[in-house]
């Protein structure tokens, strides 16, 4: 696995992934949105993690900035 995700991709999917967190266990959202959110959230806090994201490889983008 390449790296394909910059800082500033890997901050806002930490941000919005914390962001579905407060909504959740302050009972904003609940039911099936609760659930859909929830696995996004996961999804955008494991991809920043790493620094990838699958979705980005079938259509060849990069936001990491190139090494010189």
């Amino acid at each position: 696995m390449k790296a394909n995700m910059g800082l500033a991709d890997r901050i806002i999917r930490a941000v919005i992934a914390i962001a579905i967190g407060v909504l959740y266990f302050t009972k904003q959202i609940t039911g099936t949105a609760a659930i859909v959110l929830g696995v996004l959230a996961v999804i955008f806090l494991l991809t920043s993690l790493v620094s990838f994201c699958p979705l980005y490889v079938p259509l060849k983008l990069s936001t990491k900035k190139k090494e010189e």
